[in-house]
């Protein structure tokens, strides 16, 4: 089976893209082109590299020092049954899972690939980016309203459990917006 990627090989030892040291997946293609996404090299479903899941699997039986694998993108629920098959792979071989997604977590339900998808992965980031709830004070997540949700439990209780230790603001200064812009210059 081939997925569409942003990038031929597995990212290793991202620290920003879920907790731990992470191997991210960037899938290519996201139907949402959020305002101010900071991947938007990612939302051509044209570009990229179509690569088999096979050789994905073959770089995760070569991993040392990753606690799991982050699946980010583009939308990697724009493309649910490969995701899941490299989900399945990664499970097996002991790995937690974190997902991005601009979808909302309760659509995702309602789609029985990207239900099955759920079944593997242990976080969910959710929601479409918002420029206007832009923030770099919420850990693991770009704007305010993004949850970051614990898909067992949510999945067991049938209702959306946020993980309250990522959900908290980082009131670590009274930065005005543009401080936070004068931060990446």
């Amino acid at each position: 089976m081939k997925i569409r990627l942003a990038s031929k090989n597995i990212q290793l030892d991202s620290i920003v893209d879920g907790e731990g040291i992470r191997a991210v997946i960037w899938t290519q293609g996201c139907p949402h082109n959020c305002f101010g996404c900071h991947n938007p090299s990612t939302h051509s479903f044209n570009d990229g590299y179509l690569v088999d899941t096979i050789e994905l699997k073959n770089e995760i039986d070569q991993f040392t020092g990753q606690d799991g694998i982050t699946f980010s993108g583009g939308d990697p629920m724009s493309q649910p049954k490969e995701c899941l098959e490299i989900a399945k792979y990664a499970k097996e071989k002991g790995l937690n899972i974190w997902c991005y997604t601009g979808f909302d977590y309760e659509k995702l339900l309602n789609n029985p690939i990207q239900r099955e998808f759920l079944n593997y992965i242990d976080v969910l980031v959710d929601g479409k980016f918002k420029m206007e709830e832009r923030t770099l004070d919420a850990p693991f997540r770009g704007s305010r309203n993004q949850r970051i949700i614990d898909v067992r439990r949510s999945l067991t209780e049938g209702n959306v459990v946020v993980l309250d230790k990522y959900n908290k603001v980082n009131n670590m200064t009274n930065r005005s917006s543009h401080d936070e812009e004068n931060l990446f210059i």
